[in-house]
This record gives structure tokens, C-alpha cells and sequence, in this order.
């Protein structure tokens, strides 16, 4: 039996994926790529906008066109958030949630077994544990993602992931601890360490994200340690300065910001104000030599005025984030702010990206410009372009390094000398 499987979505449904994928191959399945000829295909869906439940259902319909003898299995955010529309969705032959991946191969037996349409879906409960789940590799990566944090309970008023995911809950400090050794044993020297609310990581434990931090960084074979995307106030005085004691860690911070309009902010339900953010930012500016800040940011919420827009603009460009990923505001069904009368129209949403973007690119190019003359670690990615392999430091600046296919995997030493397309161009050290 020949199984393919594509993700939607983010680094923990990559992780997800990636997990599942083993637990197929375990049981004898052969893992072919998701354009091959195959008996199952499994999409691992992603729910943050309507637009990406269009694009999952489109998907499911090109994959059983490719084979219409084969079985389509549906599986994480969507069905979970939108159980009675994923499960009408014809071509889907398997429909599981995000709650007990495991659960999708007997359910995918089951529908093989029986020739019947096998729906699955169980709900999330409050004070339910993390699923024991790991991997010892990433196909195509030479950074491992390690999903160490499951559920949220923050309700921004324009996210569906809470319903998505539910409760908090983390990953045992053994269980990660385990999970790295295996990985480092397996030639990986890099763990980013994921979550969808990472920055809440040992709520439920009794611990916090730092004590994960610390744990990664002893394991022996892990050279480098980075951080999934944060919110900002979760990120106390004392986290920051026990980040900074670790030499593995990078000092690399996707805080989310989202706005930086206060008046927006409160709208959005988000739990800080721009001060709060600047003032972390400072933190972490001051705690690390040379790190680096990169954000989202959206636009066009549902009643953000021009004024409340040019707000937001002047403080991100205030901020100087190495790397911005700009986004217009989606209507979500099932949250709150889809309820709002003050809506912004597609064509202003537009021009307000637009402007952000450009912004936001003269800002990165002159971080790109700041890190000329330095000599970085960089880890060598296997993605090679004329210009050299990719890699990056560990403040996660890009850059093309004129080396050959040796270094691919490996931490070296290399001098950043100009700034082209976004990277940086730079030379090994010997």
C-alpha cells in the first residue's frame, strides 16, 4: 500500500504530518510524495481561514481525479473546527480531527476494511493530556521541528483556533528531552521547538516555556535551539534573562503582534498594548548581542480607520522587526469579529498591505545591511541557488553561502559581504 501526504498550514501540522507519515510507514505502508501514484492520500488540513478550507477541499478533489480507485483521508484543524461541513465533503473517504492523530490509522484500516466512509472526529475536552507523539527526522530538512504544545486559550475575537485545538496542554520535559537525543543521533542540529500557543508551554504542568528551553539545550548533539512564533506578554523579565544564559539558544523572536494600534488591539482581544510590546522588545534587545525581532502584522480588521491604520504603520517602522509578514484580516465564521458591522472593504485591505509591505522590506533590508562584517555560525540548508547553499545564523538571517555540498547539515563559520535578494552573501571561514 502506497500512502502520500500533504500539509496545510503551519509548523505543527508539519511536525503532525511528518509524525503520522512514520506511524504509516511502521506499519508497512510505502510513503511516495503526494504527486506519485498512491492507495491513500492524506491532506493534514489547516482552519485559520476560509480560504484554507477551500483550498483543502480543492485538493481532496485533485487527488482523487489522480486516482480515483484511491482513498482520501481528512484530517486536523478543519474537521475539528467544522465538523458537519468537512464530513459532507464528498471526496473525503476518512474525516479525523486534530485530537488523537494516531487515531487515523485504524480509522484508515477500518475504511479499507469495510469499503465504508469512516468519520471520526472526537472532541476536545477540558483536562485532557498531550498526545504522545514524535519523530526522528524531517523529510528535506535540515532543522528539526519539535511540537512540544498543543491547544489555546487566548480567543482573539478573529481566531478560530481555540475551537480548533483546545485546551493547553505540553509536552513532559522527559518526552522532549527523548525526542532530541533521537534526532541529534540522527545527524539533526537544529530543534525549533513548536507549539500553537507555545509561548503558554507547561500551563497544565506546572512549568513554563524557559524550562523547556533549558532541557533542549542540555541534550548532547543539539548544537542550536530556536523558539516558534510568541505572544509577547506571556514573556516575563526572568524567561529572557534565562534564555540569554544559554549559549545553544537563538536570539531569534517571532513575537506576534498583530497591530500596533492599541485601539486595534483591544478590538482583536489581544492581551497586551504597544507599550508592553515595546517594552519586551527592549528586554530582549538588551539581554542578547545582536538578536533579531520579526513579527506579523494584519491589516484591514474589522473597523481599523485610516487613522487607526497609520498608527500601526508608524509603530512597526518604529520597532525595526528584521522580517514583518504582512496580512489583510480574513473573516472568520464562528468567531467574533466576523459578527462586526464595520467591516473594511477588499480594495482598502489591498492598499493597506501594499503599503505595509513596503514599508516593512525598506525596514529588513537595512537589518540585512546591519550584519555585513560579522562572522556568523550559519547552518547549511540543502537548498542550493547560483549564488550558493542557503543557511542561516542564528538570529535567522538568510544567507547563500559559496561552499559545496559538504557543509550541507553542518554549522560553520561564515563572513556576511553583501546583501542580495533578501540574504545576505557570505563566505566560509576556514
Amino acid at each position: 500500500m502506497r500512502a502520500a501526504f500533504t500539509t496545510l498550514g503551519c509548523k505543527v501540522n508539519q511536525y503532525e504530518t511528518e509524525m503520522l507519515a512514520e506511524l504509516f510507514a511502521r506499519e508497512g505502508y510505502e510513503v511516495v510524495e503526494p504527486h506519485d501514484f498512491a492507495d491513500l492520500y492524506v491532506v493534514n488540513s489547516c482552519t485559520v481561514t476560509a480560504s484554507g478550507d477551500r483550498k483543502t477541499r480543492q485538493l481532496l478533489r485533485r487527488l482523487k481525479k489522480q486516482n480515483p480507485a484511491a482513498k482520501a483521508a481528512l484530517t486536523g484543524c478543519y474537521p475539528q473546527a467544522f465538523p458537519e461541513e468537512a464530513a459532507a465533503i464528498p471526496e473525503a473517504d476518512i474525516v479525523t480531527g486534530s485530537k488523537n492523530r494516531a487515531g487515523l490509522l485504524a480509522a484508515v484500516s477500518r475504511a479499507f476494511q469495510t469499503g465504508q466512509r469512516v468519520v471520526a472526529i472526537e472532541p476536545h475536552e477540558k483536562g485532557e493530556a498531550f498526545e504522545h507523539m514524535s519523530v526522528t527526522g524531517l523529510r528535506g530538512r535540515t532543522r528539526a521541528f519539535v511540537k512540544i504544545q498543543d491547544g489555546c486559550e487566548r480567543y482573539c475575537s478573529y481566531c478560530i483556533i481555540p475551537k480548533a485545538r483546545g485546551p493547553v496542554r505540553s509536552k513532559p520535559l522527559a518526552e522532549i528531552r527523548t525526542e532530541l537525543q533521537s534526532l541529534a543521533a540522527n545527524g539533526y542540529r537544529e530543534a525549533v521547538l513548536v507549539g500553537i500557543n507555545l509561548s503558554s508551554y507547561g500551563k497544565d504542568l506546572g512549568l513554563r516555556l524557559i524550562d523547556a528551553v533549558e532541557e533542549a539545550c542540555r541534550v548532547e548533539g543539539i548544537q542550536r535551539v530556536r523558539l516558534g512564533s510568541l505572544e509577547p506578554e506571556l514573556l516575563t523579565g526572568e524567561d529572557i534573562a534565562r534564555m540569554a544564559a544559554q549559549k545553544k539558544f537563538c536570539p531569534q523572536f517571532h513575537l506576534a503582534l498583530q497591530s500596533g494600534c492599541d485601539k486595534t488591539l483591544k478590538a482583536m482581544n489581544r492581551h497586551y498594548d504597544t507599550a508592553e510590546y515595546a517594552r519586551i522588545a527592549a528586554d530582549i534587545r538588551r539581554s542578547f548581542e545582536n538578536p533579531s525581532l520579526t513579527t506579523d502584522v494584519m491589516v484591514g480588521f474589522a473597523g481599523e480607520t485610516e487613522e487607526d491604520f497609520e498608527e500601526s504603520l508608524a509603530f512597526v517602522k518604529q520597532m525595526a522587526f528584521a522580517k514583518v509578514h504582512v496580512f489583510a484580516y480574513s473573516r472568520r465564521e464562528g468567531t467574533a469579529a466576523a459578527k462586526r458591522p464595520e467591516q473594511v472593504p477588499e480594495s482598502v485591505k489591498e492598499d493597506r498591505s501594499r503599503r505595509m509591505i513596503e514599508a516593512t522590506e525598506e525596514v529588513r533590508r537595512g537589518f540585512l545591511m546591519s550584519q555585513l562584517g560579522r562572522t556568523e555560525e550559519v547552518l547549511v540548508e540543502t537548498t542550493r541557488s547560483p549564488l550558493g547553499y542557503e543557511g542561516f545564523t542564528k538570529n535567522y538571517t538568510p544567507v547563500y553561502v559559496n561552499c559545496g555540498p559538504e557543509a550541507c547539515g553542518k554549522v560553520c563559520k561564515v563572513r556576511l559581504e553583501a546583501v542580495l535578494n533578501g540574504h545576505c552573501i557570505g563566505t566560509l571561514e576556514p
